[in-house]
């Protein structure tokens, strides 16, 4: 007899990361319940795993109210929107020769691990599609963010008679629908980004055309405060790294730098990390070294769930959505 995803979980994951697991979603849910805000980050290519097949009903239900991404993460949600069907999946990619990799070079494929995004039909259809919106924007004297950027093509309908997936699989769509506050450090190291830069370099585009870094910072210190004058604010990370430690340093600048030591923690921290605790690794940081650095109290509720998170998030989801 088939049972809810969440009832499953309460029966079976008892122990070790399983049980970090359960734990993780029941505190995910109390913070829902008493009226609290979930902060969603992403690293490492959840977007090209196909997270959006669970992340965009999060979003589209208020599971998630604010996401801090990599720039890879941010383009290759709409990538798969606009070429899924031209991907290729690598399921022996662990036995590849480095003939092999030229091979899938040469083909205009670019892998990451077991899946191969086609340049031709994902990069460079939304090159040219975002190139006319950069463009037009600066000629028009404005000023966005990278994010408000694709958000801007999803709304106008031009990603439509590219789009090879039901658009509800889509955070992107979903966020866009939503005008989910976002936040992208880093956005340069991204495709587009380099794709942005080059632009610049031979002065088609200005670099100061778009919003970046610092003022990435700002507009998330002024959510963040704004936020927590009515509701307490959770942060949910994927993998380490920039979408993690950009967003989660917030507060200890509004506390610290700013003096504001009213600005309350973190309210709730989850991390899910194949990283294991090491030396000076921030993905494999544990969550009581963020007490230190001011970032969580010693009251946080905090969870490591040291697993893959193409396994670990749909089911922790489900289980949020399930209550």
């Amino acid at each position: 007899m088939s049972q809810p995803i969440s009832t499953f979980i309460r029966h079976h994951y008892r122990h070790f990361n399983s049980a970090s697991l359960k734990d993780a979603a029941e505190g995910y849910v109390k913070l829902l319940d008493d009226g609290g805000k979930m902060f969603f980050t992403m690293g490492g290519a959840m977007s090209t795993a196909e997270l959006g097949l669970s992340l965009a009903e999060m979003i589209r239900q208020d599971k998630v109210h604010a996401i801090c991404c990599t720039g890879a993460n941010l383009e290759e949600d709409v990538y798969n929107l606009i070429a899924h069907d031209h991907y290729r999946r690598v399921p022996n990619y662990r036995y590849l020769t480095t003939d092999d990799e030229v091979a899938i070079h040469e083909a205009k494929l670019c892998r990451v691990t077991d899946t191969c995004i086609p340049e031709e039909q994902a990069m460079a259809v939304l090159h040219d599609l975002v190139l006319e919106q950069w463009t037009q924007t600066e000629k028009r004297g404005d000023r966005l963010f990278p994010h408000q950027h694709l958000f801007e093509l999803i709304r106008s309908g031009k990603l439509e008679p590219h789009s090879q997936i039901d658009p509800k699989d889509s955070w992107m769509v979903a966020a866009a629908e939503k005008n989910l506050p976002m936040f992208v450090p880093g956005w340069e190291d991204c495709t587009l980004g380099n794709m942005y830069a080059s632009h610049c370099m031979r002065n088609h585009l200005s670099p100061v055309g778009m919003r970046m870094g610092i003022e990435y910072m700002t507009e998330l210190a002024a959510w963040y405060e704004d936020t927590t004058s009515t509701s307490s604010v959770g942060f949910f990370q994927i993998a380490g790294g920039i979408a993690g430690d950009f967003p989660i340093c917030v507060v200890p600048m509004l506390r610290v730098d700013l003096e504001k030591t009213e600005v309350p923690h973190w309210a709730y921290f989850c991390q899910i990390s194949d990283s294991t605790t090491s030396y000076g690794s921030y993905s494999g940081a544990v969550p009581n070294e963020k007490i230190t650095w001011d970032k969580l109290s010693g009251d946080t509720p905090s969870y490591m769930i040291e697993s893959d998170a193409t396994i670990v998030a749909p089911l922790i989801f489900q289980y949020v959505l399930e209550q």
